[in-house]
């Protein structure tokens, strides 16, 4: 535009030029009326001044309009450069956060890994581990089929080809031996061992079998019998375990029915503790021949404890006759023990003998 204006300007410029020229060349004298004409022709000079000024002025402004449209064009593209930025900041801060939550999924994925992990060498160190437990019962988890499980020591209350009671049937009838009991009025004390009530013997309390002398140890009850015989048992039993000098064991077992009380019973009854796992001591004595039967025939055969850690190759003696307590004697016990019986375990092909 401004190449189109500077060629109109110089020659509005030339034409004004050349009409001064003429106005100021020497002429020939005219009329009076001619000096009219020549003032009635003056402002078709004006117009061109106009113009010339007119086309003049956006010449000199031209230049000053040229940075206001740079200037915006330069704020338009610094609010365009602005927008870019604030926008590739913001898809750089969401790829920062999806790397932040990656990096936060992944860290716990690996600590639940190591924690399973941890959780799984725990538990098969624990399973590894011998268990050393001494708690035991007769049912549930901790009853006579998980016995061994409880206690390394107790394997064989369960993998034990010797173990009691038994069901006594199909003895072999023969002539045996009687056994000779020598027993005595002795010092007692008895605890609620939190399986049974047990009384402790003092020494000198013997019987004779079999060419062996046992020393009796302690004594203590069951309910039912654990002893069947030929698949009958009693309410309850005692189990008076002895001790031989070079270290073998005995067990006599006198079954209880209901019928007369018995004094040695309620003896023990009488000095029960009043709590478990305490010991009573009294100062009297104890008669355990008042638990004898009249009548000594008797089964045998070999067997094991009948309770942990159920230790084979123990002799049993079970009593044929039976021995009677008083209902009220039964029911005290019940109220303790209702139940603290091991089932029967397989016989395994062994002996039994009874006296004829």
């Amino acid at each position: 535009m401004r190449h189109l204006i500077a060629p109109f300007v110089f020659a509005l410029a030339l034409a004004g030029a050349n009409a001064t020229a003429s106005e100021t060349a020497p002429k020939p004298a005219k009329p009076a009326p001619d000096a009219a004409k020549t003032a009635a022709a003056m402002p078709s000079i004006k117009p061109n001044l106009k113009l010339a000024a007119l086309s003049s002025a956006p010449a000199a402004a031209a230049p000053a309009a040229t940075p206001a449209s740079a200037k915006s064009e330069d704020d338009a593209e610094v609010d365009l450069s602005v927008r870019i930025a604030e926008k590739l900041a913001e898809l750089r801060a969401k790829q920062t956060l999806r790397a932040e939550e990656t990096a936060r999924a992944r860290k716990a994925n690996e600590a639940r890994r190591r924690k399973e992990a941890e959780v799984a060498a725990a538990a098969a160190v624990v399973a590894a581990k011998p268990k050393n437990s001494t708690h035991w019962s007769y049912e549930g988890d901790t009853g006579p089929e998980n016995w061994s499980k409880i206690n390394t020591a107790w394997a064989s209350c369960n993998t034990g080809n010797r173990q009691s009671p038994i069901d006594l049937r199909d003895g072999i009838k023969v002539d045996l031996e009687q056994i000779v009991f020598d027993y005595q009025p002795s010092s007692f004390n008895e605890i609620d061992n939190g399986h049974t009530v047990q009384v402790n013997v003092a020494g000198g309390n013997f019987l004779t079998v079999g060419g062996t002398t046992y020393e009796l140890q302690q004594f203590h009850f069951h309910r039912p019998s654990e002893e069947r015989v030929n698949g009958k048992g009693t309410e309850m039993v005692v189990h008076m375990v002895h001790k031989s000098y070079d270290g073998k064991t005995a067990v006599l077992a006198v079954l209880l029915e209901r019928g007369a009380a018995n004094p040695m019973i309620q003896t023990v009854w009488n000095n029960l503790p009043l709590e478990k796992l305490t010991t009573v001591t009294p100062s009297i004595v104890l008669d355990v021949n008042e638990i004898l039967p009249a009548r000594r025939d008797y089964f045998t055969y070999m067997g094991s404890l009948t309770e942990p850690p159920c230790t084979e190759n123990v002799l049993w003696i079970v009593m044929k006759q039976p021995m009677t307590a008083s209902p009220q004697q039964m029911a005290l016990f019940s109220r303790l023990y209702p139940f603290n019986a091991r089932p029967v375990q397989a016989g395994n092909g062994r002996m039994v003998k009874e006296s004829q």
